[in-house]
């Protein structure tokens, strides 16, 4: 995307045809833009959940009815076939509402929990504040889902948002306004700004009451600096490395059909996507020459038939070169795909599905996020080898483990760094909106998803009611006189056995004391 003038031209990443111009949001309507959010928040967090999840509703519906619209635009704009457009991007989102819808009122609502026996006569409860105004700011590899499913949780508990698509994704980013437009939400209670690196910058700068960025690492340290300065909270959902990890009990079959899917679904732009496989010698020649063979009878085009589309963004195809350039200065072996020279990308941003064997942790391809459809292959002896392996890494963010030996697969998963294991699939732990979704290491700060994904955009208030019918407490001042019956009242109480009829007898004593000394 080239800026023109006072326009952004719109290429599609597969045909590298214009496909639309998009105008930019002006850096100098920033501060309009957060005053009408503070300025809507004032009644939209005073509505009932049920009336802001009317809107919701709303929304899931047209989205139902636009869906294979929205499909067409997420294709033309991200070069993903559609079918993964559909299945991993639009369905989720609806999914998410339909989650919200079913659950927001419990998981919002006070709560009460219990009071300490020493605070007898009390009532305890948590409430829960919405922060006020949330910026959003989204990536281009899952520009609809990693955009709303945000949004939706934000308004939701009752903030204002406003949102920043990615500029590499535009049309999308104006497809999720005019959705949220036609749906009806009062005006100011959801904003989009379009635009690059500056306007993120400008936008982060105006202090939102809470940021949810979803992107690199590199831009999440940044975005994390801004935010301390202030006090802001964040979730940082960043990159990842994903080990899989295939045992020689494993059905291959199915291993090799997951590693496929797992790499270069979405052209392996998926910050969960299966970027090492670590093979039990074994079995790892045949588990190879499976992945090789699927490999190459793989389709890759943008039509209904095709099952691989292109890049997204120009820069990410350079990354994908320059590592596997360096894999293969070093010794690694292409057993399927081209040498990074021989891509015929030009205007469009094909990569060929590519297998790398013999490939060890000194090369980048092993050691920094490919965000690309290169799969490296490694074989390992032991289970401790395979676990040291696969938590050599600066991420965490997802890993798998492939065995037919339930036990095995659950020791093993309870050693590895991550923020989620599947054992014998991949990904799928994203797509369940009861499970929380982060990461470990530098693959984020925070957790969203379920219960959490709701609650991370409210303050959580802590109210304490009594009665107040007794002019003062047994810890009130004076003091004259508590300290020895404070001490045989808390060592019988947090004593092994206590004894409750002292201690009834040593409360009360302190309760008329407490009384006899304020007159």
């Amino acid at each position: 995307m080239e800026e023109i003038h006072d326009k952004l031209e719109v290429f599609s990443p597969a045909t590298g045809e214009k496909i639309a111009e998009i105008v930019p949001t002006p850096l100098k309507s920033i501060p309009h833009i957060y005053m009408k959010s503070r300025h809507a928040f004032q009644s939209w967090s005073n509505l009932p959940i049920k009336e802001r999840l009317h809107y919701l509703k709303r929304l899931r519906l047209l989205m139902v009815e636009r869906m294979d619209e929205i499909a067409e635009v997420i294709s033309k704009d991200a070069g993903k076939v559609k079918i993964e457009a559909l299945v991993a991007d639009i369905m989720p989102t609806i999914d998410a509402i339909k989650h919200i819808e079913k659950h927001a009122v419990k998981t919002l609502s006070g709560r009460k929990v219990t009071t300490p026996l020493m605070l007898m006569g009390k009532k305890s409860y948590v409430h829960y504040m919405p922060r006020g105004t949330i910026l959003v700011i989204s990536p281009w590899n899952y520009p609809l889902q990693l955009s709303m499913v945000p949004i939706l949780n934000a308004l939701a508990a009752g903030n204002t948002v406003i949102a920043k698509p990615s500029e590499v994704t535009p049309l999308v980013g104006a497809c999720i306004e005019n959705l949220f437009l036609e749906a009806g939400f009062p005006e100011g209670t959801i904003q989009f700004a379009h635009g690059g690196k500056e306007l993120g910058a400008a936008l982060t700068e105006q202090k939102p009451d809470y940021i949810f960025f979803t992107g690199s690492v590199r831009t999440g340290k940044m975005i994390g600096e801004v935010a301390a300065r202030d006090l802001i909270p964040t979730t940082l959902e960043l990159g990842g490395k994903d080990p899989m990890i295939v045992l020689r009990d494993a059905n291959l079959e199915r291993a090799v059909n997951g590693a496929l899917w797992g790499a270069f679904t979405n052209s392996g732009q998926v910050c969960m996507s299966v970027e090492r496989v670590y093979v039990e010698r074994p079995v790892y020649k045949e588990f190879l020459m499976l992945l090789k063979e699927k490999t190459k009878s793989m389709r890759q085009g943008v039509q209904s038939q095709d099952d691989i589309g292109s890049m997204t963004f120009p820069k990410q195809v350079d990354i994908v070169a320059d590592q596997l350039e360096d894999a293969l200065n070093k010794g690694a072996v292409l057993e399927t795909g081209t040498p990074p020279k021989e891509w015929k990308t030009g205007q469009t941003h094909f990569i060929p599905p590519t297998i790398l064997s013999n490939v060890d942790h000194s090369m980048k391809i092993m050691k920094e996020e490919t965000f690309g459809p290169v799969l490296p292959v490694v074989p390992f002896d032991t289970e401790e080898e395979v676990i040291a392996l696969a938590n050599e890494s600066e991420y965490g963010l997802n890993s798998s483990v492939w065995t037919m030996d339930r036990e095995k697969a659950s020791r093993i998963a309870s050693r590895l760094v991550t923020g989620a294991v599947t054992i014998n699939d991949v990904l799928i732990t994203v797509a369940n909106h009861h499970l929380p979704f982060g990461g470990a290491k530098q693959s984020g700060v925070g957790r969203y998803h379920g219960e959490h994904g709701l609650k991370i955009f409210c303050h959580e208030k802590a109210i304490m009611i009594d009665k107040g019918k007794n002019d003062t407490e047994i810890q009130w001042y004076p003091y004259e006189g508590k300290y020895t019956s404070f001490l045989s009242l808390f060592q019988n109480y947090f004593s092994a056995k206590p004894n409750w009829i002292r201690f009834g007898k040593e409360y009360f004593s302190l309760i008329k004391l407490s009384k006899r000394n304020r007159k």
